[in-house]
């Protein structure tokens, strides 16, 4: 059985093409829409990792981020934040809250399966 993948994105084309993508290299994969309620998302879904956008609707992946570094239980929780927003300033941000790695929209299929398998194998 293959890791355990959120994904948290309101985008229905990237969501869909991310879950194919993860499902075809054997990642078991959910979704999530709604900033307001991820936390509730990973609580139940307990994923080995999470793969995070910035624009989400009723509350931004920054803050989500940083609410779960604050909680022990999810502090070493691998995150890549996957995003448009690719200023300098806002991979700051997302450093500063402790993001395992941080990559803009587009991206390639092959990058971003490895970065999921190297942020897995650490």
């Amino acid at each position: 059985m293959g890791h355990h993948v959120l994904l948290i994105e309101d985008e229905p084309n990237i969501t869909e093409a991310l879950r194919f993508l993860l499902n075809r290299d054997g990642f078991t994969v959910a979704t999530h829409a709604d900033g307001a309620t991820a936390l509730e998302a990973i609580d139940r879904e307990a994923p080995d990792l999470i793969v995070l956008d910035v624009m989400l609707p009723n509350k931004n992946g920054f803050d989500i981020l940083r609410d779960l570094r604050a909680e022990t239980a999810t502090q070493q929780l691998p995150v890549l934040m996957l995003t448009a927003k690719g200023q300098e300033k806002d991979r700051a941000l997302a450093e500063s809250f402790k993001v395992d790695k941080f990559m803009t929209k587009p991206f390639s299929n092959q990058e971003i399966v490895s970065t999921i398998n190297d942020l897995l194998a650490r």
